[in-house]
């Protein structure tokens, strides 16, 4: 799976996901172009470990929560690359909070940073590639919680279901154009923010219960989003892949089952 020769743009690449995609495709020999929000102080470590690689790598700062920013990082990827082949557009915003008590600044904030930003960054990065001549490979990082009801997380889940299904429908209009759209699915990924809402040990705890024996990791997602980028998906738009290591289906692994009488 080469990707030599095309420039990525990856947002919300600081850490996590996006570095995590960052690098894996700049592995498979992609020049990037990194993003994170103003003022990350994780940004220029990750463009230096991406450029320990051999590639090439500008980051560049800008809120994609609002179409200004998008408008701003689109600007100044083209002036630095001089094309865009390849959007992993991985923005979110999450609080986890009962219904009854959720802060509507809190969910608009959560629609506009999780399900808005894909939006606005894909729609501008599509014109971009229809304007090189077409082709190109968009890829959204959306989430199993899309599928999967979750206490607490309501919004969150309700933006990713509506970013999947802004997935395909794009994918449809863009068909044309010969721009692949997809998206990818994590699980429960070991990550950053996970070890502010949970403690190391229970992380370790439960990932030991999962299917696959532990949680995923971002270089998981980084993967999928190399082939999915590649021209070995080249038949592959409209698809929402999950990757998770069988977390959706936890509750039919053999330990979960509730023992059956033995009617012998």
């Amino acid at each position: 799976m080469d990707l030599f020769g095309k420039t990525a743009l990856v947002t919300g690449a600081g850490q996590g996901i996006g570095k995590g995609c960052a690098l894996e495709l700049a592995r498979a020999g992609a020049d990037l172009i990194i993003n994170d929000r103003p003022g990350s102080d994780v940004l220029a470590t990750t463009a230096d470990e991406i450029r320990n690689t051999g590639r090439s790598c500008t980051a560049i700062e800008a809120d994609v929560f609002t179409r200004a920013g998008c408008e701003s990082l689109l600007q100044s990827a083209v002036n630095t690359a001089g094309r865009i082949d390849i959007l992993v557009s991985n923005p979110a915003f999450s609080r986890r909070a009962p219904f009854l008590e959720y802060d509507p600044e809190v969910f608009e904030r959560t629609i506009a940073g999780t399900l808005s930003s894909g939006f606005h960054m894909s729609q501008l990065v599509a014109r971009q590639m229809v304007a090189q001549g077409g082709r190109g490979k968009i890829v959204f990082i959306s989430s199993v919680q899309a599928e999967l009801p979750t206490a607490l997380c309501g919004p969150y889940s309700a933006a990713k279901a509506g970013l999947n299904q802004l997935t395909m429908s794009i994918a449809v209009e863009l068909a044309p154009h010969r721009i692949n759209v997809n998206a990818i699915e994590p699980g429960w990924i070991d990550t950053p923010g996970e070890h502010v809402t949970f403690t190391d040990e229970a992380i370790e705890a439960e990932g030991r219960k999962l299917p696959w024996g532990r949680l995923g990791l971002p270089e998981d997602i980084g993967k999928a989003a190399v082939f999915l980028c590649s021209d070995a998906a080249d038949y592959i738009t409209g698809s929402i892949l999950p990757v998770d290591g069988c977390f959706r289906f936890r509750q039919g692994c053999l330990d979960q089952l509730i023992p059956i009488r033995d009617v012998r």
